[in-house]
């Protein structure tokens, strides 16, 4: 039996947009109209990062793709060694290798792509598109993240027909890195979400659009100080947040609480994929919390 007729992909399709070191508590300042579209066509929620998890960028996004938390997957730094991946892969990975399906990621940041610095996290996605900064200043992330928007729209929009991809955009957490968290960091938010809807836009362009069913999911790994910098436990460090909409998502309408754990268990329900119990996930799809509500 094919592989095709074995595990059908069907009309439904997952992206999701990772956008580093985001602030929640700017998001009302700034001029975010296509995130603010995901929002309203699902939901906007606040996520903590917790207790376990170092507020820094690789143990947060091991655990949104893989699904599972720091105890699991073994990512405690920016170096990702002495993971345990090959166990618990990230979603692209495992959807590929387990399922089949046609995949997709990209992006600029070396451990999430490369076997550099202890990585790969995504590690044998369908296809794969690593576009490194010439530098690690703010200018030329913004570069890479243009170069990054442009890859994926190309393969977005194209035959390849992706039904799960992971886009990275890592010019917001270099810039308050070097900046702070001021006009600069503000307008590179502004930028990414002008980026967001260029990846939206691939997204409404496919030839097949009309029939298919497309969640979206947006998600930042942690906040910063004022100053630029996160790795503490401040408020500011720890809060992330995801927006999502799509199948089964009310517009506007509440949810449980939201963790990162979340995002992978939701790319799998989006796809109408039950996860093996063998898997052992640690997150739960995106409920709204209307359903648990119990009717009179």
């Amino acid at each position: 039996m094919s592989s095709s007729s074995r595990w059908p992909a069907g009309p439904r399709r997952v992206l999701v947009v990772g956008i580093d070191g985001v602030r929640l508590d700017l998001l009302p300042e700034l001029n975010t109209p296509h995130l603010d579209a995901v929002a309203a066509a699902g939901f906007l929620a606040p996520v903590e990062v917790d207790d376990a998890t170092p507020t820094m960028s690789g143990p947060c996004w091991a655990t949104i793709a893989t699904g599972v938390t720091v105890a699991k997957h073994g990512v405690w730094g920016n170096h990702l060694g002495g993971n345990r991946l090959d166990v618990f892969p990230d979603f692209t990975t495992r959807l590929a290798a387990v399922h089949h399906r046609r995949t997709f990621a990209a992006g600029g940041w070396e451990p999430l792509f490369l076997a550099r610095q202890g990585g790969p996290l995504f590690a044998a996605p369908g296809r794969l598109s690593y576009i490194a900064p010439l530098e690690d200043t703010p200018e030329d992330w913004e570069v890479c993240d243009e170069r990054v928007t442009a890859e994926a729209v190309t393969v977005l929009a194209g035959d390849d027909d992706p039904q799960a991809s992971f886009v990275y955009l890592g010019a917001v957490d270099e810039t308050a890195h070097f900046l702070g968290c001021g006009a600069e960091y503000r307008r590179s938010i502004e930028a990414a979400d002008a980026r967001l809807g260029r990846l939206l836009a691939a997204l409404r362009a496919r030839p097949g659009y009309a029939d298919e069913e497309w969640t979206v999911i947006v998600v930042t790994d942690h906040g910063h100080v004022d100053a630029g910098g996160h790795g503490g436990r401040s408020a500011q460090e720890r809060t992330a947040w995801v927006a999502a909409c799509g199948p089964g998502l009310v517009p506007g309408g509440a949810v449980l609480p939201v963790r990162h754990v979340d995002v992978a268990a939701q790319v799998f329900a989006a796809l109408e994929i039950v996860p093996d119990p063998h898997w052992t996930l640690d997150g739960r799809p995106f409920t709204p919390a209307a359903e648990l509500v119990p009717q009179a």
